[in-house]
Formats: C-alpha cells, structure tokens, sequence
C-alpha cells in the first residue's frame, strides 16, 4: 500500500526537479551567451529556439541520470533526502524512461533542426557527466569535480557550435572559464556539507584531505579563474567592459575564498558557494553586452 502511495503522489513536479532546472537554466543561460558571441549580429531565431531547446533536454536527461546513480547516496544526505527517488515518489524505472525520452527527443531536435556537430558534442557532455562523471569518478577520486567539470562546461561551446558549425578557440576560452570555476564553486559547498559527504564514502575533498586543504585549493582555482577570465580581452573577443566586470567579479571571488581560508565563520562556505552562482550568472551577459557594445 505504502508503494502504491507513493507512485499516486508522483507528479510533473517530481520529474521537473529530477532535471534540476536551476543548474539547467545557468547553462543554458551560458549557451546562449555562446551563440550570440560566435556571429557579429542576430542569432538565427530557430537555432536559438531548437538549439538551446535540445541542448536542455539533453542536459536535463544527465540530470535524470544523476539522480537515477545516486539514488542510494541521495537517501542519506540531508541536502537530497527529500528528492523524488529516495522519497520513492518516482521509481528507477520511471526515471530511465524519462530520461531516455527526453535525452533521445533533444538528441533528434539537435541533429534534425541544428547540425551535428553541436550535436554529437552535446551527446558527449551528457555522456561525460552522466555515466564518466556521476558513475565513475565521483567515487573514484578526489579529484572527481576537477577531472569531470569539462562535461559541465560545455554548454558555451554547444552554443557556438550550434550557430557556427565549428568549434574555434573564442569557445574554448568559454569553456575553459567555467572549467575553472567550478572547483571552487563546488568545493565551497561540498565544505559545507561535509559532514553528509562523509556519511556516503564519496571521496570529496574536504572529506579526504580536510577542510583546510580544501580551502587553499579554492584560493588556487579562484586565482587560475581570475587569469582564465581575462583571456578573452587579451584575445580582442571583448572589450573594457567586460575587462572591468572579469576583474571586478574575479577579485570579490578572490575576497571570499581568502576570508573561507583565512577567517571562516558558520555561513563563509555557503555564502562563497552562492557568490560563485552570481559571479557566472553576471560575468557571460557581461560578455554579451560587451559584444555589441565594442563589436
């Protein structure tokens, strides 16, 4: 009976938070900025409709998937107790099926209305987050979030490759900002919940090497970021405007990893998790401004 109840109390709600559409929303947010960036003028409105439409159901398929492999660990751990799986809303059945659908419909949408470059590298970023990512590394080291935030930073170059068929370094450099941002953007929450990570025998870091080195490895990264935003003015991609915005925005990153490594209170470690979500969500329509502003 309990198991009948719980599949009733299934609903598109469960499913939409199984895509972790806010995660979802930031990278198609920088897919955008992506597509913009790779012409001098007006996106073609139906790649920009079909291209970011399959890029997130493809992303959203991932996250499916995610949910599906960590169902176990999910159920131990305050921050994901509650999800559709490990509360038994949504069974593992089910959530293959949806992802299935989903991630096949974004694949034929990329490669029907968009071309298949973009394509085939959104299949690979799905790939490399759901099953190398979540199914491998993630349980195999500590350098897990490292070695497996390429697949999370792609979404800028599938954008580009969307609108221009190729992949060129202005979307490399894209990608390799996110690639640096996310260490410390994640590292930061993963301090926070350590305690929950500990409890699952996933090697997080902070969970492994402690808290302090964990620390000193979010400065390093926040400094590798700082670098890594500035490229794409000392390549003539943009202008002072962004400039002022990668260094303004890279330096109160910089504050916020010294004040977690050196003056840490309760809060420091969530506060610099959710100034990194900030720092990504203003610096690419930064960006975007910049293009057109100093074309």
């Amino acid at each position: 009976m309990t198991e009948l109840t719980h599949k009733q109390a299934a609903s598109w709600r469960d499913y939409y938070e199984m895509c972790k559409p806010r995660v979802v929303m930031l990278m198609i947010l920088t897919s955008m900025v992506g597509m913009f960036l790779a012409v001098p003028g007006m996106v073609p409105l139906d790649i920009l409709i079909l291209g970011n439409l399959g890029i997130a159901l493809v992303a959203s398929s991932g996250a499916v998937v995610n949910h599906l492999i960590d169902r176990k660990i999910d159920a131990v751990m305050r921050r994901t107790i509650n999800r559709p799986m490990p509360q038994g809303r949504v069974e593992p059945k089910q959530a293959a099926w949806f992802a299935a659908i989903i991630g096949v419909l974004g694949m034929l949408i990329m490669l029907v209305w968009v071309n298949a470059l973009s394509a085939w590298l959104t299949l690979a970023s799905f790939i490399g987050y759901a099953f190398i990512y979540t199914g491998y590394l993630k349980r195999a080291t500590p350098q897990n979030i490292v070695i497996g935030g390429l697949s999370g930073a792609m979404p800028p170059l599938l954008g580009w490759a969307a609108v221009s068929g190729t992949v060129e370094p202005g979307a490399l450099i894209l990608v390799l900002i996110i690639f640096a941002w996310t260490p410390p953007h994640f590292w930061a929450l993963a301090i926070y919940r350590k305690d929950d990570y500990a409890k699952t025998g996933i090697p997080m870091l902070p969970v492994t090497h402690g808290e302090h080195l964990t620390k000193v490895h979010i400065v390093l990264y926040t400094v590798i970021l700082l670098l890594v935003s500035v490229l794409p003015w000392l390549i003539g991609m943009s202008g002072p405007l962004y400039l002022l915005a990668a260094l303004v925005l890279g330096g109160g990153f910089l504050v916020w990893s010294l004040l977690l490594l050196y003056r840490p209170k309760p809060s420091t470690a969530m506060d610099t998790f959710r100034y990194s979500i900030v720092y990504l969500m203003v610096l690419f329509p930064v960006l975007l401004v910049d293009h057109y502003l100093f074309p």
